[in-house]
């Protein structure tokens, strides 16, 4: 599957600026108000059709390399 590039848009004119999946109007707080509440990622998948399993993967995976280089950066 192709994955858009950004993962993550954020504009205006979307959810008051809020930060969506890219070709959603999907929050990506949504996907973290899931895993927060103990929620699988199937669930948020069912309840979200318009994001795929990858798309969900990969903006995880952005948010662990963010959190983990900002973490080395603040230890510095």
């Amino acid at each position: 599957m192709h994955l858009p590039d950004p993962l993550i848009t954020i504009s205006p004119d979307y959810l008051s600026g809020a930060p969506i999946f890219t070709g959603t109007r999907v929050p990506v707080q949504a996907l973290f108000d899931y895993i927060e509440g103990g929620d699988p990622l199937d669930e948020f998948l069912e309840d979200f059709p318009d994001v795929s399993r990858e798309h969900a993967i990969a903006v995880l995976e952005f948010a662990r390399i963010t959190a983990i280089a900002q973490s080395k950066t603040a230890a510095e």
